[in-house]
């Protein structure tokens, strides 16, 4: 072998080496560090507080009850051992295993509680995850779920499907169960305004439903819209076309045939953008799912943030603040580059759901590495049987997470690239400051 070629292969084995560079233990003292600092949640559907026999059906506007069954992650599956210490955490479960009669006082015992702390619980519950305010992806707030210690993120998916949406329903099966929630969701927006069907024209849908919905979330106490497009198609919003966008929504906005799937998309391209502008103008941040998601036939190359670049670089764009929820996973080493753009940022819920700490960590670095100032804390936390909820969810969320951020910093401590103090302040930033400079919070 040449001096040459075997410069090459030396620097080719480096350049593969580094994303396994994760480390296998976290710094004793950072991670203790870490467990203490408050957070702010950027994501999770925290369920509110409910009576007895009473359900919460506004947690999401995409609630996957109809669904074709798929299989769930092993971190989510629930016969996960991992959330054995969540009940012990969060209840004060006596056992170390998961037979149907424990599982039984698990169900019991969060029901007590339910009752002892009322419209308390969900307050409660943040106390025992380590979270001073959760943003909560709701349809509306509701009983226990109110600021400060929740502050809402609405959705606003429905705003950019003014029209039929049957011919997009037929391409896809998970179509067919999410595009009916959200005409019903525009209905309801449309009833908040007190009327009965949409506008004639384009311009007077977005200057009486659209701007006026946005500013009635806006006053009702919202920090972000949120858009879970990626359910519904891919996220390649192009270039507005207004006017052929006007002309499709005058053709059937009084329900004169469907729209095809060609003619719809330029529509929801201008509405996506509009919404993001006025989303701007009003303070609010634009949240958008990115990356992999529920159902067997969910389209995740749909969901790569990178998708998205045309919008970040919209000059018309400069003031709003983007969210990539999730991260964009598996296409998180794309989201790195993207939190170069000025209005871009990121969280890594979820990820903490589908990937162990030593794993996730990596991705955490990378970014930090980048631009710290940009990654954001979240739990995702949701609800997925009645032994394990949004609690435990969110319980497991958290702790992944802030062992993953230990992980992450401690690697960049010990290959020199980051001081103890700077490692402390990172982790102060990643878990609470950044969001509460991104959302002025105090």
């Amino acid at each position: 072998m040449t001096r040459t070629v075997a410069a090459s292969a030396t620097c080719l084995l480096l350049l593969f080496a580094v994303p396994t560079r994760a480390q296998t233990e976290a710094d004793p003292g950072l991670l203790a560090e870490i467990e203490t600092i408050k957070a702010i949640d950027n994501h999770a559907h925290p369920i509110r507080a409910l009576s007895e026999g009473e359900e919460d059906r506004e947690f999401d506007a995409l609630i996957p009850d109809e669904l074709e069954p798929a299989p769930l992650p092993l971190k989510l599956r629930p016969d996960n051992p991992e959330f054995i210490a969540a009940w012990h955490a969060l209840y004060g479960y006596a056992h170390d295993d998961m037979s149907e009669a424990h599982l039984r006082e698990v169900v019991e015992a969060k029901n007590r509680t339910r009752r002892e702390k009322g419209d308390d619980y969900p307050t409660w519950v943040l106390d025992r995850l380590g979270i001073e305010t959760m943003l909560g992806n709701r349809v509306a707030m509701g009983r226990g779920v109110a600021a400060p210690r929740f502050r809402w993120v609405t959705y606003d998916d429905a705003l950019m499907l003014p029209l039929d949406t049957a011919s997009e329903r037929r391409v896809n099966p998970d179509y067919a169960a999410f595009y009916p929630p959200e005409e019903r969701l525009l209905r309801r927006y449309l009833s908040d305004l007190k009327l009965s069907a949409i506008p004639a024209t384009l311009r007077e849908y977005l200057s009486q439903v659209v701007t006026p919905t946005l500013e009635r979330q806006k006053s009702g106490g919202a920090l972000a819209v949120k858009f879970e497009a990626a359910y519904l198609r891919a996220l390649d919003f192009g270039e507005p076309n207004e006017a052929e966008a006007a002309r499709v929504y005058a053709r059937y906005a009084r329900g004169a045939g469907m729209p095809s799937i060609a003619e719809y998309k330029p529509l929801q391209d201008v509405l996506f953008r509009y919404v993001a502008r006025e989303a701007g103008r009003l303070g609010l941040a634009v949240h958008i799912h990115t990356g992999v998601g529920v159902g067997g036939y969910y389209g995740i190359a749909g969901g790569n943030p990178m998708l998205l670049e045309p919008t970040f670089n919209d000059p018309a764009l400069r003031k709003t603040n983007f969210v990539l929820i999730h991260g964009g996973w598996p296409f998180d080493e794309q989201t790195a580059a993207l939190l170069g753009k000025p209005n871009v940022y990121a969280d890594f819920s979820t990820q903490t759901l589908l990937r162990y700490p030593r794993d996730l960590s990596g991705t955490i670095r990378r970014w930090l590495e980048f631009a710290p100032e940009k990654v954001l804390f979240a739990t995702d936390a949701f609800a997925l049987t009645p032994e394990v909820g949004w609690e435990e969810v969110g319980w497991l969320s958290a702790r992944t997470g802030r062992e993953a951020l230990a992980l992450a910093l401690t690697g960049m401590l010990r290959d020199g690239e980051i001081t103890r103090g700077r490692a402390s302040e990172l982790a102060r930033m990643v878990l609470r400051g950044n969001a509460a400079r991104l959302y002025g919070m105090p």
